[in-house]
Formats: C-alpha cells, structure tokens, sequence
C-alpha cells in the first residue's frame, strides 16, 4: 500500500477519535481534582451571589420574580436563589433634609454623610404676593413595619415622593396666611403649625411609610425693603422705648425728690411739735409753781421775809451809814438801797 493512503488512513483515525478529557477531569478522583471542583464552585458563588448581608439600621425587601415579600429582611446573613430572586436594602436610620442657601450647603459640605439630602431652600408668597425664603430642617425615619408596601408603592425614591412635596405644600399654605413682616414676630406660631400640618399629612398616608423626628424652622429670609420697613420700626420703637425710660427715670427722680422734702417736712413738724410740747410742758411746770408759790405765800410769811429783809438792810447800813434806802409799802417787797459814797452812784444790790 502507498505511504499515501496510509498517511489519509491515520489521519482519519485521528479525527474520528473522541476528544480527550481536560486534565483536571482526568484527575479528579485525586486531591487535585477537588481542588479544581471547589474553585469553579467558588467562582459559581462569587459571580452568581446567592446571599445577601444586612446591616443593622438597614432591612432588606426580598423580590421573587419581581413579587415583593411583605415581611422585611433582619439584619444578618440571607440566602436567595439567584436570578429568581434579589433584595432591596433600604436605609431605616434617621434621615435628614436641610432646606439651606447654596452658600451654606458649599461650607458644611465636609460633613456630609450619607443620610443627609441637602436642597435649595424654600421660596414661596406671603399674603401680599411677596417672597420670602424659608429655610428648615427635616428629620425622619422609614416605617421599617411596612418597608415592603412604602417600596412597592413608592419605589426607592420614597422620600422624593412623600416627605419633599408635603414639606413644600405645607410651607406654601402657612406662610401663604401671613404678612411679611409679621413673619418673625409670629415667628414660633408658624414652626409649631408648619410641625402639626407636615405630620397630619404624612400620618394619613397609607401605613403611615415615615416616622416624622422633627422639623426646625432655620430662617425666614425677608425681602429686602420688607427687612428696611422692620428696621425703621424696630428703631422707630427702641427710641420710643428709650423715650418711655427717661420719663420713668424722671418721674422716679421727682418721686425721690417728694419723698425727701416729704421726710424733711415731717422732720420739721416732728420737731417743731416736741418742742412746742416741751415749751408747753415748761409753761406749765412754770404756772404750777408759781401757783404753789402763791398758795406757800400767807401773810405771816410775808412778814418773815420782811423782817428778814430788814435786818439786811440794817447790816448793810452799819458799814456804810451815807446809803439812802427806799422802801416800799407792802410788807415783803423789795427795797432798795444807794451807796451815797460812789461816784457814780450806781445801784450795787438789789434785795429781796
């Protein structure tokens, strides 16, 4: 046979043998061969995913074949058959919407976190038609009872839907109510009904999807002659009030003053009338003994003192015989007596 044929012969052979087997397969009933086996398993698991983890302050929403399960998914390790079905994480921690100033968001932007949703502040019409800005803050937590039904309902973008839209229309309806530049006078009036109408909204839905923590009232940002118009009021009353100060101030002053000359007249009546009580007490003390010298005085007395005098006189004339005594009638008056011897004559005793 020609070395040809022989060659076309083989080479039929070999085509029509079956393939050999992969190495791995070959050696698949030694230690190698399991190792292979768990690799590819392992890839399997890597690439299809059949497990989900949850994290605490999350809840996972299990979907079978696009059917949401109603009860959420715990924190932990979950299995789930891949491709049928897959889970939704949803956040449960308390959340935050700050309505703020571009400005205000671009400085306090190295402190963003995740939960937090940062938009334009809120312009609305006062009741004349003129704008004003109102800025707040909104913290709330994600009804993890009924995370299933708000995410079927409302989808992923559940805030977008439920807690913005009612923030806006409450806050376009109070405001709506008031006067500009009645805004920060009634300034806590507006917080607390903003609060009441928000939460009345949100509670009424269906399942109650939100837990509302608070809502702040951060600004109400005025128009700028609205802003004018207050200042000139608000010095227009701080001068009434300064007014208002020095006319109490003075009529404190006055009041004093009365007080003190009020005191000082009573001082001097006090004292006018103790010493009228003293001089009256002195007269009389004066009149009631005089009148018990009236009554000591009898005639026989009278004539005692007379005599008394008498013998004075006679001893002043033994040592000067030239004196001249006067005397007078009425028994115990006095009598005088002048030295004659003095040139002056001047009158030297008088004796009772």
């Amino acid at each position: 046979m020609p070395a040809d044929m022989n060659n076309y012969f083989n080479r039929n052979n070999r085509e029509n043998r079956p393939p050999e087997k992969p190495e791995f397969v070959k050696n698949i009933g030694d230690k190698s061969g399991i190792f292979y086996l768990l690799l590819i398993l392992f890839g399997v698991l890597f690439f299809t995913k059949p497990y989900v983890i949850i994290n605490e302050g999350e809840r996972g929403i299990k979907v079978t074949t696009g059917k949401y399960e109603p009860i959420p998914l715990q924190p932990g390790l979950h299995f789930l058959i891949p491709v049928i079905q897959k889970v939704i994480i949803v956040d449960t921690k308390v959340r935050i919407i700050n309505y703020r100033s571009v400005e205000k968001i671009l400085k306090e932007r190295s402190s963003y976190d995740d939960g937090i949703q940062n938009k334009p502040p809120i312009t609305v019409l006062d009741k004349r038609g003129l704008p004003v800005t109102i800025e707040l803050t909104v913290q709330y937590q994600l009804n993890e009872a009924y995370a299933s039904q708000t995410i079927s309902k409302w989808g992923v973008s559940w805030e977008e839907k439920i807690i913005n839209p009612v923030v806006r229309d409450i806050v376009r309806n109070v405001i709506g109510a008031y006067e500009a530049e009645n805004l920060p006078i009634k300034r806590n009036e507006i917080a607390s009904l903003i609060d009441a109408k928000v939460r009345e909204e949100i509670d009424n839905l269906e399942n109650r999807p939100v837990h509302l923590q608070s809502i702040q009232l951060r600004e109400i940002i005025l128009p700028p002659r609205v802003k004018e118009q207050i200042e000139r009021v608000q010095i227009a009353k701080q001068e009434v009030e300064r007014a208002q100060q020095e006319v109490e101030k003075a009529k404190q002053i006055a009041f004093k003053k009365a007080e003190l000359a009020r005191g000082e007249a009573e001082a001097k009546k006090i004292r006018a009338q103790g010493i009228a009580d003293a001089t009256l007490i002195q007269a009389e003390a004066t009149a009631k003994a005089n009148r018990l010298i009236a009554e000591s005085l009898t005639p026989h007395l009278l004539q005692l003192k007379q005599i008394e005098v008498q013998n004075k006189f006679n001893e002043a004339l033994k040592e000067n015989r030239d004196a001249k005594i006067f005397l007078t009638p009425g028994g115990a008056t006095p009598n005088i007596w002048v030295d004659m011897k003095s040139e002056t004559q001047k009158r030297s005793s008088v004796a009772q």
